[in-house]
């Protein structure tokens, strides 16, 4: 069953896009089966996948606004192993149709369902805001990975993003985990990106991951030509860190399926021994994720 990750920040310009469609596209090539959900009016991880504005297309609109099934609006996304359900403009006019409807938070949550035995991961794009779109991506996601700019401003708007996480843990999606806070436009050659990568990494620990995605001209140059940079420059920095972030998602998944059975088994020794010694089971396990997931 697919783990589904979030890519959200309400701050723009941060990499949100540019990390889904890479990071879709090196899980992919990790033969780790993929979709990418564009839930982001504005169309640009459909794009930068290679499909151009067209009004005939089905997109996420139909599902949640028409009732349509992801299956019948999913396309191949050029790519071995990923697939995308599109975006466009329409999407605006969602987040407003959404607000009268009945459980108007779980609608992609309940659409998603369908499609979910079929991945091993699902990344929702995420658009820079908090509304109904970006509710409903994190309604139905596992986890959250938050693309966080190397700039003294992002530092700012860091706490906030995570304080608004924990109020929706406490009343929309008690289960959402902390994926990862990923360094974006990282610059090797400025004191200033060292620094806010330093503080980041005080403040959160572990939370933040190893890989960081450096300021790249190959990575900015692929959308145009509508290709992942793994396939526009399979060489280039940017290609080499999403690879590298690739591998540390499926790592740190690998991770929590381990500890996950070690608490079922510590779980049951527990229960035994409390049986044993006439004493009522009392459970203090957690279904959470742990590790970099953790918060």
């Amino acid at each position: 069953m697919a783990r589904i990750i979030a890519i959200a920040n309400q701050k723009g310009g941060v990499g949100k896009t540019t990390t889904a469609v890479n990071l879709g596209a090196s899980l992919a090539a990790s033969e780790q089966k993929t979709l990418i959900i564009d839930s982001d009016p504005q169309g640009n991880a459909t794009s930068a996948l290679g499909f151009p504005k067209d009004p005939a297309r089905r997109t996420l609109y139909q599902a949640l606004i028409l009732g349509e099934s992801l299956e019948r609006i999913l396309i191949d996304a050029q790519v071995d192993g990923l697939d995308l359900i599109p975006s466009d403009k329409n999407l605006v006019g969602a987040a407003v149709e959404l607000v009268s409807m009945e459980n108007r938070e779980y609608q992609l949550k309940a659409l998603i369902q369908g499609v979910r035995e079929k991945y091993d991961y699902i990344l929702i794009d995420c658009p820079p805001s908090l509304d109904l779109l970006t509710l409903n991506a994190l309604a139905a996601s596992d986890s959250v990975l938050v693309p966080i700019q190397c700039e003294y401003l992002a530092l700012e708007g860091v706490s906030e993003l995570l304080d608004t996480l924990m109020r929706l843990r406490r009343t929309i999606n008690p289960a959402l985990s902390i994926e990862g806070i990923l360094l974006t436009m990282y610059d090797d050659r400025t004191t200033l990106s060292k620094q806010v990568a330093a503080d980041l990494r005080s403040f959160f620990g572990a939370q933040v991951f190893e890989s960081v995605i450096p300021r790249n001209v190959r990575l900015a140059e692929a959308p145009s030509h509508g290709m992942p940079v793994i396939f526009y420059d399979i060489h280039s920095k940017g290609a080499e860190s999403y690879i590298q972030l690739a591998k540390e998602v499926i790592s740190n998944a690998q991770k929590r399926v381990g500890q996950g059975s070690e608490r079922a088994d510590q779980g049951t020794g527990a229960a035994a021994s409390a049986a044993a010694a006439g004493g009522g089971v009392g459970g203090s396990g957690s279904g959470g994720s742990t590790g970099a997931g953790s918060d």
